[in-house]
């Protein structure tokens, strides 16, 4: 796990790369690799790559980046973890080809010499990467398939940059912060900015599944090689599934490293399940973190009995680690450094990532994925139910604003209350208005309470929420279990989840790993899908280790992650100076912003 950085002038009148501002962008990710730094720009200047290393797998300089093939042809620099780089290695070995190090990154490089862009069908990982191709003149860029690894870039004046995080790429002075309307209202409209957009108007992402090359024509169109609703798609009409073994080869493969590999560990279901799963493919010494809240003792919010429950059974180091309101607000300044772009979560993430990292851990598994690859969200129910009964009064024209007018004059109580009332007679039209309207924070026609109306208006143009959130489930994944998780997987998960658990992990140093956020699992899972009642994809779960975990965390009421975070924010007395905007922020209206953020104008 790694920061990259690069920048490349192709265009023959652009500027040459300038070391001073690129090592500014690879040293404002230093959290993202401690370990060790690397710098190399070519001859003429017209590229040039960076890099900060956090050793895990192959810990010697031969693991060192930016890489070279031996030619001199190709230079790389990679962020993530190939797990199945071991196989890919012993085939290419046997293919003649020779080795000087231990490292996936080494594999990642030979296997682009030798297939280019082809062979990223073949990767198992996490990753984001830029090759340079010296003879073609090309850069590539390449995102894995679910998007775990970010990789942002910057096109101006006939020069682009890129980088692990959007704020790493701002500190070069020459791209501009102007704001993004895109991103602005998308993040009101869903409390995180939605991808490919970022906050701001010159940056944006690399698209999941994708890969762009830059030459002396520009930056190219992004190039789709992976997509999770393709993958639904395709295999739901495929043969019998054994659950347990595919779960147990997802995470065989995350626990490749050359560190010790611990675990987030809560009462739920994903986390318990990853441990046993753990244990089951020969992991000896297990170390796990669970949060704890002095809000939190006694009720059913508190995840500490029952994760000390699932330590006790498969014999797990358990460490529980207490979180007050007085560190929360003593640590909020450095959250909103490290929050790479505006989101309204993250904060249990940082501080699990920081407990973990106290114990001397460099990796951790994480359940995150699991709802949305089993069918665990009541989304599954509630919105193939919300599009069912109101999508065709949803087509009928005008029958959404006339319901907003009359809700308006006759219940106004009921509105305040409940404003998705409002969007409930026409959103439901198509699935990605049924999504919007369940996942939203505010809806469209909201916003201009919570943001300046002419942004807004010019934000929802170019963003398209709608065609946004529709192109995530193209093609039709064929099922509503599959639309479902086509949707969350590609909007909630990526957007934020796993954005989250980026910035907050590298924050402290850490590498989130996530075996139920893995393609090849997918496509293992994906004919059961279509299938599953509620409940029923967790019990598999729960029951893959080969103890299965007890019926009191099987059956357990989803409660998610929680954080009294909203409680602790409006106790507080006083200001709280944090770096965001350069501002001071009031406990109320951190409360607002982290509770109900788009009430609050970011």
């Amino acid at each position: 796990m790694c920061g990259i950085a690069g920048m490349f002038a192709h265009r023959d009148n652009a500027l040459a790369v300038d070391p001073e501002r690129l090592i500014a962008v690879r040293d404002a990710m230093a959290a993202r690799g401690p370990d060790g730094v690397g710098l190399w720009i070519d001859r003429d200047a017209r590229v040039g790559l960076a890099h900060r290393r956090l050793s895990i797998i192959d810990l010697s300089d031969g693991g060192a980046q930016p890489m070279h093939d031996e030619a001199g042809r190709y230079s790389l620099v990679f962020n993530g973890e190939i797990y199945n780089y071991q196989a890919l290695r012993a085939e290419m070995e046997a293919q003649g080809h020779r080795f000087a190090s231990g490292s996936d990154t080494e594999v990642l490089l030979a296997l682009f010499a030798a297939h280019g862009p082809a062979m990223l069908t073949r990767l198992r990982g996490m990753f984001a990467f830029a090759i340079w191709d010296a003879r073609e003149r090309r850069m590539t860029l390449a995102r894995d398939p679910y998007g775990i690894k970010p990789l942002y870039y910057a096109d101006a004046q006939g020069r682009i940059a890129f980088a692990s995080q959007v704020k790493a790429l701002i500190a070069d002075p020459s791209i501009s912060r102007e704001p993004s309307p895109a991103g602005l209202t998308g993040f009101h409209l869903m409390g995180s900015v939605p991808e490919p957009f970022t906050i701001y108007r010159a940056i944006r992402a690399v698209p999941a599944g994708s890969w762009i090359t830059v030459d002396a024509r520009g930056v190219g169109e992004p190039v789709r090689y992976a997509s999770v609703a393709q993958a639904i798609a395709e295999g739901r009409n495929g043969g019998t599934v054994d659950v347990a073994e595919a779960l147990r080869d997802s995470v065989r493969h995350h626990m490749v490293a050359d560190v010790e590999v611990g675990a987030f560990l809560s009462a739920g279901v994903d986390s318990g399940a990853l441990v046993g799963l753990m244990r089951d493919c020969g992991a000896q010494r297990i170390r796990a973190c669970t949060l704890a809240f002095p809000e939190f003792a006694g009720t059913p919010a508190d995840e500490v009995p029952g994760a000390a429950s699932v330590a006790a059974l498969y014999g797990v180091e358990h460490h529980v680690r207490q979180i007050s309101a007085e560190e929360f607000r003593g640590d909020l300044p450095a959250i909103f450094a490290a929050m790479d772009q505006p989101t309204i979560d993250g904060i249990n993430s940082w501080f699990v990532s920081k407990a973990t990292r106290e114990l001397g851990l460099k990796v951790a598994l994480s359940g995150l994925g699991g709802d949305e690859l089993l069918a665990g969200y009541s989304t599954f129910r509630t919105i193939p139910q919300t599009r069912r009964v109101f999508g065709p009064v949803a087509h009928v024209p005008g029958a959404g604003s006339a319901s907003r007018g009359l809700l308006k004059l006759l219940a106004p109580g009921l509105l305040a209350r409940n404003p998705k009332l409002a969007g409930l007679l026409d959103l439901p039209r198509s699935w990605a208005g049924t999504y919007l309207l369940r996942r939203a924070v505010l809806l469209p026609f909201e916003l201009d309470g919570a943001m300046d109306p002419g942004i807004a208006a010019q934000g929802l143009t170019e963003l398209d929420p709608e065609g946004l959130i529709a192109a995530t489930m193209t093609p039709d994944p064929g099922s509503a279990n599959g639309r479902v998780a086509a949707l969350e997987s590609c909007n909630y998960m990526r957007n934020q989840l796993l954005r989250d658990s980026d910035w907050a992990g590298m924050a402290h140093s850490l590498e989130i790993r996530v075996p139920l956020v893995d393609f090849t699992l997918l496509q293992a899972l994906a004919p059961i899908l279509p299938g599953l009642t509620p409940g029923a994809g967790k019990a598999m779960l729960g029951n893959a280790p080969s103890t299965p975990l007890p019926d009191a965390i099987l059956n357990k009421p989803k409660t998610g992650f929680g954080i009294p975070v909203t409680g602790w924010l409006k106790g507080a007395t006083k200001d709280i100076r944090t770096r965001k905007s350069g501002r001071e922020w009031s406990g109320e209206a951190l409360a607002r912003y982290f509770g109900d953020p788009a009430r609050l104008a970011a």
